[in-house]
């Protein structure tokens, strides 16, 4: 099991502060979960197995009907702003003089 310095050090570089309650009961869960995962470590898998980084497979999100259509043309898309300077939108400065 976990020490109460170990759980201490965890807490800090979490930046978490702890009552003597939780550093207890954090210590339980945490030195639970850590033999857990050694347990899991254990597990005899065969040479055959890969590692895998999930257990989903992967597919694709796009639909088969799902095209790419062209997009605004520049002149399309500055037709319609308030401001705009040949190929450019013009915007306040966020940052800096309001020049």
């Amino acid at each position: 099991m976990l020490s109460s310095e170990e759980v201490e050090r965890i807490a800090y570089l979490a930046r978490l502060s702890l009552s003597e309650a939780e550093k207890v009961r954090y210590a339980q869960q945490l030195s639970a979960i850590l033999d857990y995962a050694a347990q899991l470590s254990r597990v005899e898998v065969g040479d055959d197995v890969p590692p895998t980084s999930s257990v989903l497979s992967v597919h694709s999100v796009m639909r088969l009907e799902d095209t790419i259509l062209p997009g605004l043309t520049r002149e399309a898309a500055l037709r319609n702003a308030p401001l705009a300077d040949e190929s450019y939108f013009v915007v306040q400065a966020a940052l800096g003089d309001d020049d």
